[in-house]
């Protein structure tokens, strides 16, 4: 159902059984999946995609263009999967010549007055609470979660599983399965309680552990935990993919236990 009172482009694609609320603006280019519901006041921008099944709240902007300088009107776009809620005022711009897009997986929950910039990669099922500002081109894992009023600097990558606590400043990129807290941001232990929530067995778990043991408590850098980590511990797809990580991260990772 279109509210009579909502603006929706000829030129728009909307799938079955859609509601779109009083008015909401939809523009021309932009394609909405089967089952979405589109709030009231919800501002939708060309080149923007969402997949079936999606909440937009009142007030969302999706596919604004970038807050870039150097953005020179290049067609880019923002693509939203299937099932995710976006909650009041939210707002998630397109990308530029970095990625081409700004992306939001599935079953993701961006929680009231979130902002996601240019070029941003979510995986699926992200929670990104209240008030969590992400600059351009960072890239977050599935399944990781971001408490309220935290910040991530440009190009930061979160990895899967992870949890950081609200009013974070994130500058350096977060290991996959850990928590992370203080100022400056630091590892605060495994995130245990969502890896059991996420059906991790108690043997997964242990060896994280003990990854993380070597590499952030046990050595006092991260160059000298990572040599242990490949000398001393047994191979497992866990220790690999968090070396992998590690290795990949130009700007750095988080520091370990203070």
């Amino acid at each position: 159902m279109i509210s009579n009172l909502a603006s929706v482009s000829s030129e728009a694609k909307i799938g079955t059984d859609v509601t779109v609320e009083a008015f909401t603006s939809i523009y021309e280019d932009v394609t909405i999946g089967d089952g979405c519901h589109i709030g009231p006041n919800v501002t939708i921008y060309p080149g923007t995609r969402i997949g079936n099944n999606c909440k937009i709240y009142p007030g969302a902007v999706i596919g604004a263009v970038p807050q870039d300088l150097k953005f020179g009107g290049e067609y880019t776009t923002v693509e939203i999967g299937n099932n995710t809620t976006i909650r009041e005022c939210v707002t998630i711009h397109r990308g530029t010549t970095d990625k081409m897009k700004t992306s939001v997986g599935d079953n993701c929950l961006l929680m009231g007055y979130v902002h996601v910039a240019h070029d941003c990669t979510l995986g699926n099922n992200v929670i990104l609470a209240n008030y969590v500002g992400l600059s351009g081109h960072v890239t977050i894992d599935d399944y990781a979660i971001i408490e309220g009023k935290a910040a991530a600097q440009q190009f930061v990558h979160i990895g899967a599983h992870s949890f950081i606590a609200g009013a974070s400043l994130i500058r350096k990129n977060v290991p996959p399965f850990v928590r992370a807290a203080r100022e400056p941001l630091s590892y605060a232990g495994i995130n245990a309680v969502g890896l059991r929530r996420r059906d991790f067995s108690d043997n997964d778990i242990k060896v994280i552990e003990d990854i993380y043991r070597i590499l952030f408590i046990q050595n006092n850098n991260i160059s000298n935990g990572l040599q242990c980590l490949e000398t001393e511990m047994p191979d497992h797809r866990l220790k690999t993919l968090v070396i992998d990580f590690v290795k990949s991260s130009e700007k750095g990772i988080i520091r370990g236990l203070m």
